[in-house]
């Protein structure tokens, strides 16, 4: 049987209702399923509230740990460091919560706020390869860096060693991400534009704008939303209000001290709706025999779930395409505000929804 022969199903396995409003993003632990680790997923939401939930087989899903704010703005957007024991949340009253000890048992978990101006955080992300290292966005359109080191007590100090402020975006950051190797800093905002930021040597508060990607470049036409890498961080997919998902290569992802290699636009997917979110698996989501190592996920506006996969399409030599492997309708009863792939290669995929749900997917093959 060819590739273009099978066919794929997006099986609900749990469906997870505490939260009382909208599910803003939802956050893999970078450990879960790995090597035996339980399958944990933290979620922010409108309710001001952060949940850990947690699943250890065949035990069902539980809500492991329930973080209430302190009556104030919003938490929109949450993301673990890569040793998987600190979450960062960043919310509209202008803080980002860094809870950490993570591992070390319930009791010893603390959290630290850290607070910058006046401005609300819009999101958080932490480098994949460096877990000393995250960065936020902020209403203000401002984007900053933040370095984790120790005392002499060996707790946390956190220190904000870059504040991006020239060549901004001209309206609100919507997302912020890290390519695989901490190399670049990809932001996408409601100005219709994406912009890559870089450092010479990488650590130092030298960060500049050294790409911008718009329509001129074959760029969307609406407000951008969210963005992914895939694994080896040499292409990266985009999604907006367009109803576009646009993916962007890189010819080489070149090493800081060899200079900065540009994006350039692949290919463009169209949606039905406003596209909220994406994510690029980082590890095969596929029968094993198949060449392609991942699968990009969308959610849209009316609550449909994409799939999508680098074609095989032989007539088209070596150029990059991709098409859809499956469209699951009413995945949920509206907005999809967040998907994000399991690390640990089970094929799972967790969704968030304006609906206050939060629903753990399977990719099956069917017979």
């Amino acid at each position: 049987m060819g590739d273009d022969d099978v066919k794929y199903n997006l099986r609900e396995i749990e469906k997870l209702v505490d939260h009382t409003a909208k599910v803003w993003c939802v956050a893999w632990n970078q450990t879960s399923g790995i090597d035996g680790a339980p399958y944990v997923l933290a979620s922010c939401s409108f309710d001001d509230t952060i949940r850990i939930w947690e699943h250890i087989p065949p035990s069902p899903w539980h809500c492991k740990l329930l973080i209430k704010n302190r009556n104030t703005e919003n938490v929109r957007s949450c993301s673990w460091s890569s040793c998987g024991k600190m979450l960062a949340a960043a919310r509209f009253d202008a803080t980002t919560d860094i809870l950490y000890n993570f591992g070390e048992g319930e009791g010893k978990i603390a959290c630290v706020s850290l607070k910058v101006g006046t401005s609300g955080v819009r999101c958080v992300n932490w480098t994949r390869g460096k877990a000393t290292v995250f960065a936020t966005c902020h209403l203000d359109n401002t984007i900053r860096l933040w370095e984790v080191t120790k005392d002499e007590e060996q707790n946390p100090v956190f220190e904000c060693f870059a504040k991006l402020e020239e060549n901004l975006h001209t309206r609100n950051v919507n997302m912020i991400h890290w390519n695989a190797e901490m190399l670049l800093l990809v932001s996408c905002s409601s100005d219709n534009n994406i912009k890559v930021w870089w450092s010479e040597d990488g650590a130092d508060e030298n960060w500049e704008c050294v790409q911008t990607l718009d329509q001129s470049d074959n760029g969307h036409s609406s407000i951008v939303w969210a963005l992914s890498f895939n694994a080896d961080g040499d292409k990266m997919v985009t999604c907006s209000d367009d109803h576009t998902v646009k993916i962007w290569k890189s010819e080489e992802l070149m090493a800081c001290a060899d200079g900065y290699a540009p994006w350039e636009h692949v290919c463009t997917l169209s949606h039905d709706h406003p596209i909220f979110s994406v994510d690029w698996s980082r590890v095969g989501c596929l029968e094993p025999d198949r060449q392609r190592a991942s699968t990009i996920a969308t959610g849209a506006a009316d609550g449909t779930i994409c799939l999508f996969d680098e074609s095989t399409d032989d007539d088209k030599d070596d150029k990059l395409s991709y098409k859809m492997l499956l469209k699951k309708d009413k995945a949920h009863d509206t907005a999809i505000h967040s998907v994000q792939w399991c690390p640990g290669g089970n094929k799972f995929l967790a969704s968030g929804s304006k609906d206050g749900t939060i629903k753990i997917w399977q990719l099956e093959t069917l017979p």
